[in-house]
């Protein structure tokens, strides 16, 4: 990984990406530049970006020996100290890179693991990351130990690089082992706590998007919540759910989930899942698009492929195109619109189109309640602010021994808190 290269004396970058019959140019044009944002939220600088016509991958450089002897020769050129592939390389293929032009040699999968990293904060997320660094080093242990490979043994004698291979593989097998125990522990205390969540029964939405698209900075306007901001890629690895109490006065949880990006590793995938998951147990999503990048649509299908592949394809989706105040172009929106017809333009740093936001979010919360009268004994008056903690009392009388009558908007689901006493 990174870190046993000592990334923070990294400062000269080259990126390499690919096209070929199933990628344009133009589109590894873009996808560099996303590499290049990863890149800056590491604090790497990058000083050139170089794009290989990938026609028949090498087993041994990805590339033609040709090509990468080409790229090796820039890199010396240009005194750089590390080259980024924006493409998995097998272990092999990494190996004979670092060898080949003495660098520091990583693809996009360690670019993001590393920034994942960085950012976990709670111990989920830091385990998380953890069991992916493990799954990704595995088989890339001779990388570390190749100054040990030539102290061959006898015929029944191990050589020491091997030996010490074999130490640390079982090391890590078992550190994998016991992170993985770790964090279905961690998930069971998540399943405790969401299932506590649903005893409210309070509608649920989870805010989803491409990373640094704005879905903290909408929490945070929606709710006055705290949640970091930051102009980087994967500022927000926890999910935070926050109360939200609609102008109905019908309270909702409202969930900041991990930020999606194109090619995420599936190691990341199946590691933050019960992070992800949020999305696929909501009641309904909303989309966060920022409409200030120019890659918007790209964003918006990696989004929803994402969402797919989760299992939460056919929720119900809010789309909001935030930023609306930087980017204000009508030929802009007038795409953006044929995208998504029904999505609303906000703008979560001003404000801007927030009431129109809210109203949607009520109306979605509207096929999920009902209107119930109910009757409520003196003994059980507690359930006269449960009532109003859990919709919104219409209409209220008592009789003379104390009994209430109540109307009450309330959500199907909080309906059985109440089910003994809802009259016909």
């Amino acid at each position: 990984m990174f870190e046993t290269k000592n990334r923070n004396f990294l400062e000269r970058a080259i990126l390499i990406g690919f096209h070929d019959f199933l990628v344009t140019p133009a589109d590894a044009s873009e996808h560099l530049s996303e590499l290049q944002e990863l890149m800056r939220t590491l604090g790497i600088p990058v000083i050139k970006e170089i794009t290989v016509n990938l026609r028949n991958p090498n087993p041994k450089f990805l590339m033609g020996s040709g090509k990468a002897e080409e790229i090796a020769n820039i890199a010396k050129d240009l005194k750089a100290d590390s080259i980024v592939f924006d493409h998995d390389l097998s272990p092999s293929q990494q190996r004979n890179w670092e060898k080949f032009t003495k660098l520091c040699v990583i693809d996009r999968q360690e670019v993001i693991i590393d920034i994942f990293a960085s950012r976990a904060l709670t111990r989920e997320a830091a385990i998380q990351v953890e069991l992916a660094r493990m799954q990704y080093s595995l088989p890339r242990l001779t990388r570390a130990w190749t100054h040990f490979s030539r102290q061959t043994g006898g015929k029944f004698v191990k050589g020491a690089g091997e030996q010490q291979i074999e130490i640390d593989r079982r090391m890590i097998k078992h550190k994998i082992s016991q992170l993985q125990k770790e964090l279905k522990d961690v998930k069971q205390q998540r399943l405790t706590q969401r299932k506590m969540r649903e005893k409210t029964a309070t509608p649920n939405a989870a805010i989803v998007g491409y990373t640094n698209a704005g879905k903290s900075s909408l929490l945070n306007k929606l709710t006055g919540a705290h949640v970091l901001v930051e102009d980087k890629l994967f500022a927000t690895l926890d999910p935070t759910t926050r109360h939200f109490t609609l102008p109905n006065n019908q309270n909702i949880l409202l969930t900041d989930t991990v930020g999606f990006v194109r090619k995420l590793p599936h190691t990341l995938v199946d590691a933050f899942k019960s992070t992800l998951e949020e999305a696929v147990l909501a009641d309904f999503i909303i989309h966060v698009l920022d409409i200030s990048s120019k890659y918007v649509d790209e964003h918006w299908k990696t989004t929803l492929a994402v969402l797919e592949e989760l299992g939460a394809g056919e929720k119900d989706i809010i789309t909001v195109f935030n930023k609306s105040d930087i980017a204000d172009d009508p030929v802009l929106r007038a795409k953006l619109k044929a995208l998504e017809p029904e999505g609303i333009f906000i703008s979560a740093k001003t404000g801007l189109g927030m009431d129109r936001l809210v109203s949607e979010i009520t109306h979605r919360t509207r096929s999920t309640t009902e209107i119930v009268k109910m009757r409520i004994p003196p003994a059980r008056h507690d359930l006269i602010a449960a009532a109003h903690k859990n919709g919104k009392v219409l209409d209220s009388k008592y009789d003379d021994d104390g009994t209430a009558e109540l109307a009450v908007s309330i959500s199907k689901s909080a309906k059985r808190l109440f089910e003994d006493f809802i009259c016909d």
